[in-house]
């Protein structure tokens, strides 16, 4: 699966994105949180998250892929921990989302992230 990060402004220009560009490209929204969407292609091989520019989020998801970007052992558990959780049947993407919270705790706290 792949991920896209897009950020913006401020909350219209989310609500702008979503209804001119992803929703027209076949994207489904299903996030919508105060300063973030999270759209899905209707075959769930895509997700494209977008966030508000300088939410601590985006400075988390920032972070977090700066981090994998740069540091080989934390990747590598990453994709270790996700393959493993990508084997197991879940009752929602949430289950499996929360099964990896430790592992990206842990990441996020060697980048320096609380």
């Amino acid at each position: 699966m792949k991920q896209l990060i897009f950020v913006v402004e401020d909350e219209t220009e989310v609500r702008e994105l979503a209804r001119q560009c992803l929703e027209r490209a076949g994207y489904v929204l299903r996030v919508r949180e105060s300063q973030h969407r999270m759209f899905r292609t209707p075959g769930l091989d895509v997700h494209v998250h977008v966030w508000t520019a300088g939410s601590n989020d985006e400075q988390r998801h920032i972070a977090f892929r700066d981090r994998l970007r740069t540091n080989s052992d934390d990747r590598l558990l990453y994709e270790v921990t996700k393959r493993q959780l990508a084997a197991r049947d879940w009752a929602t993407s949430n289950d499996y989302a929360m099964a990896k919270t430790d592992v990206i705790a842990l990441i996020l706290q060697q980048a320096g992230q609380p």
